[in-house]
């Protein structure tokens, strides 16, 4: 009797540790089936702001450029997701080689299953999944760079530089921060990309403007004073909607970098993110209101999406108030930015691309190692943790400036230099939608213009 009792306990046990294994087996399941459906959510809103940025561009500068603009950010996602599917993502997540510079494997996604198992999957389906979610940060990055050279870019040009930033410049300084390289070893932190996106974009920006030139009739200089002439876009709603476009994207490009659809911080962070955008728009209006007189729908508007990039770093490691304050700086910032660009360094960028993501970027960059309550992060220094984390911070936007301005620069540099950059004289006044296009994008309606 006492053996038959032992038999049934030992089977009871088995019975009870194959039930748990197979509860285990199917919470793994759905929890990999929440992360599949959410990351690809994530992905195709962070793709809806591509849209956002056509709009904000479109409406910012003239009527004349529209089609050219639409057809930029159509391109460079286009060319730079077959790039980035051919070389980008592999040297920003394959395996580290040089000291944590650069990736070496998955290039055009080309897996064995040695290399799936150094990446900890099982088959492709996780490996496609992260690719998506990632093709589309790559093309914001090249995106960005195309408001601060509109109106006066050849489209041949711009085509090649976006193949460029999603190939080689974007994912070389990717692979330092969240490929495991070198800034990663480091502790630098960047939850959704102030630096690794935004600020790369910006740099790129900056060094195109510079080699490109002002717009005609942007700056006139009359013997030592140089006049700096207003160059309105043509329709502020349509900016406002690319506005309102790229705020409802950054949801999946914030919370989609939870990277996981059962990690509940999903919430905090779209609330951190919310009130960083809203505090932005309000710092923004009321610096403007200050400084010219009038509260400025433009300056609004970019207040917002200053709030949004600042966010971007912090967001996963700060508290809703933090976030505030972060908004606010940065929609002041961003004013003040765009008004020294313009009218102290005579740099024409006609939609503040810089300012809004490089210099808030930086500023968002900055501010984890200021608010990080985050103690696996490192806390940041109004929460105790010293200007350690500041240091590091500084290091690694300090290293992806020199990588990305410069690499730009010389990129810039040599297709001036060997196809040319810039349209004709004549180009530019008639408008780049006749020019590089044969098209109008308000057919039907008169449109004059002395600029």
């Amino acid at each position: 009797m006492k053996r038959i009792f032992v038999i049934v306990v030992l089977l009871a046990l088995a019975a009870v540790s194959v039930a748990a294994d197979e509860v285990s087996d199917t919470l793994a399941l759905y929890s990999d089936a929440f992360d599949m459906i959410w990351l690809i959510l994530a992905a195709a809103l962070v793709f809806f702001m591509q849209a956002g940025f056509a709009m904000v561009e479109t409406g910012l500068t003239r009527a004349k450029n529209a089609s050219n603009i639409l057809m930029k950010n159509l391109m460079d996602f286009s060319a730079g997701a077959i790039i980035f599917w051919a070389i980008g993502w592999g040297l920003m997540y394959g395996a580290d080689a040089l000291s944590g510079l650069i990736g070496t494997d998955g290039f055009f996604l080309s897996y064995t299953a040695e290399t799936m198992e150094a990446y900890g999957v099982s088959d492709m389906s996780a490996i496609f999944r992260d690719w998506m979610f990632q093709v589309v940060f790559a093309a914001t990055a090249a995106t960005i760079v195309s408001g601060a050279m509109a109106e006066r870019t050849k489209f041949s040009a711009y085509l090649v530089y976006s193949v460029f930033i999603s190939g080689l410049i974007y994912p070389i300084s990717g692979h330092w921060i969240w490929g495991g390289g070198w800034l990663s070893e480091l502790g630098f932190h960047d939850f959704a990309g102030s630096t690794v996106v935004h600020s790369v974009g910006a740099w790129a920006a900056l060094a195109g403007a510079i080699v490109l030139g002002p717009r005609i009739g942007k700056y006139i200089k009359v013997g030592d004073k140089m006049t700096v002439r207003a160059i309105p876009g043509h329709n502020m709603p349509l900016a406002a909607l690319g506005v309102f476009i790229l705020w409802f994207g950054w949801y999946g490009f914030n919370a989609g970098s939870t990277l996981s659809g059962t990690d509940l911080s999903i919430a905090a962070v779209a609330t951190t993110t919310t009130l960083a955008a809203a505090a932005g728009a309000i710092g923004a209006m009321v610096t403007s209101w200050i400084w010219f007189g009038k509260a400025d729908p433009s300056m609004s508007l970019n207040g917002a999406l200053a709030g949004l990039v600042g966010i971007t770093a912090p967001t996963g490691v700060t508290s809703p108030g933090a976030a505030i304050l972060i908004g606010v700086i940065a929609g002041i910032l961003v004013v003040g930015s765009v008004e020294f660009i313009d009218k102290v360094l005579h740099i024409d960028d006609p939609v503040g691309a810089i300012s809004v993501h490089g210099v808030c970027g930086v500023w968002g960059t900055l501010s984890v190692g200021l608010f990080s309550s985050n103690a696996d992060v490192g806390l940041g220094l109004f929460y105790g943790g010293g200007f350690s984390l500041i240091g590091v911070q500084l290091i690694g936007i300090a290293a992806v400036f020199a990588w990305a301005f410069l690499s730009a620069l010389l990129l810039f540099s040599i297709i001036k230099a060997s196809m040319g950059l810039r349209v004709s004289e004549k180009e530019e006044m008639q408008g780049l939608d006749i020019g590089e296009h044969g098209t109008e994008s308000y057919s039907g309606f008169q449109i004059f213009q002395n600029m």
